[in-house]
């Protein structure tokens, strides 16, 4: 099946943010796996957003964003044999998984450097 919306699913989160669908996934899930923009899913379902993108594993469903142009990002999961099938590629490509001990320690440092650190002067001292 190649059509998300003809397809069973539960909405978790509505027009949402990437960074907040992340931090759901992150925090809804028992394996968590960051997949690059451009991730098809489904057979021809393409993974929109702002990298890392976060999909998650709960059970036999799969928890993932799901963008579409005009409406928004959204937060979805489905839970049958497709699903199963996406879930056991996601762990055979050996994309980036954090389990659920990794995702309750200290996160991540960011990859943004902080004002001070480049040296950026105030008004005065240019």
């Amino acid at each position: 099946m190649s059509c998300i919306e003809q397809m069973k699913y539960q909405i978790h989160l509505e027009r949402t943010s990437f960074k907040d669908a992340r931090a759901y996934i992150e925090k809804n899930s028992d394996e968590v796996y960051y997949v690059s923009p451009g991730y098809k899913i489904f057979k021809d379902y393409y993974i929109i957003g702002i990298p890392p993108i976060a999909m998650g594993a709960k059970g036999n469903a799969l928890i993932f964003p799901y963008t579409k142009p005009c409406h928004g990002s959204f937060v979805l999961s489905i839970d049958n044999e497709d699903s199963i099938k996406e879930i056991n590629r996601l762990r055979e490509t050996g994309k980036e998984k954090a389990t659920t001990s990794a995702k309750k320690s200290k996160p991540a440092e960011s990859s943004r450097a902080s004002l001070t650190s480049y040296g950026i002067c105030g008004k005065n001292e240019l």
